[in-house]
């Protein structure tokens, strides 16, 4: 049986595939070789995943997940999992190749992920041809959960949004100013803390100071990164975030004539067709 990973930095999504049939998912935290040490990594599978599955019936594994796109860090990730489950082959690939293959298998476009971070490529069927660097929450990940919820946060703490949505996020979620602060500049994985408001825009996209944060941020990711692609390929989408305001992405890439083909939540569906289809 092979073992397929999709890892964001929030969570992972673990399938036990026999011949293309699912025989068992897993959900555990989210892996992140650039915010956690192999030691860590090991810890989160030891703790969340193996106990979970029947390791010995696995022989093959195919891990992609953020952080997962220079050597050093897929080693890290590979020598957890070989730790946990032997000497079998293991494969971990970035979560971008991870999405372009569950979008498209084995033809071409672009594929983007809109999740807790965002990211995109051209990708010709078998390999990433090209690659916008997302540069993180700070510097780049452009619509993502993390940046989305960033400006909104801001705007509540600058009294720049109605003082009616503002009581209802701090409530929704317990918050003050101060503990925003501290879980932002002093806490680990600042971008999963930021990324878990987004489902609160969602539920307000209805808005107005909502819906405008929304669209510019997904109007930056179209012309700070598809923008640089091919505009003869299809486009497609995975992530939370694509998945839940799908109709204003939808809307903001009409807006810049640009057609998007297809949106999902998860590429696993399509994983496991990529790995299964010629077995």
């Amino acid at each position: 049986m092979i073992l397929i990973a999709d890892s964001g930095s929030t969570k992972t999504h673990w399938t036990v595939v026999n011949g293309g049939v699912i025989e068992n998912e897993v959900f555990t935290e989210g892996i992140n070789p650039f915010y956690q040490t192999e030691t860590e990594i090991l810890h989160l599978l030891q703790s969340q995943l193996v106990f979970c599955i029947d390791v010995g019936t696995v022989s093959q594994i195919y891990f992609y997940g953020a952080g997962c796109s220079f050597d050093e860090k897929k080693a890290m990730v590979r020598n957890a999992l070989s730790v946990c489950f032997g000497k079998i082959i293991i494969e971990v690939e970035s979560d971008l190749l991870g999405a372009a293959r569950g979008l498209f298998q084995y033809k071409s476009g672009i594929a983007c992920i809109l999740g807790t971070g965002s990211n995109s490529c051209n990708y010709d069927g078998k390999t990433i041809v090209n690659n916008v660097s997302p540069l993180g929450f700070i510097l780049g990940d452009e619509g993502s959960g993390a940046v989305l919820s960033k400006v909104f946060v801001a705007d509540c703490l600058k009294n720049q949004i109605s003082e009616e949505i503002i009581t209802a996020f701090f409530e929704r979620y317990k918050l003050t100013p101060a503990l925003i602060l501290e879980n932002v500049y002093k806490k680990p994985f600042p971008n999963r803390y930021l990324a878990q408001f987004a489902p609160f825009l969602s539920e307000n996209i209805e808005l107005p100071a909502v819906q405008t944060i929304v669209k510019n941020g997904f109007a930056a990711f179209f012309e700070r990164n598809i923008s640089q692609y091919p505009i003869n390929l299809e486009i497609g989408f995975v992530g939370s975030v694509a998945y839940h305001l799908s109709d204003v992405l939808k809307n903001v890439a009409d807006e810049q004539n640009y057609k998007v083909s297809t949106i999902v939540k998860s590429p696993m569906e399509g994983l496991i067709q990529y790995h299964t289809q010629f077995q």
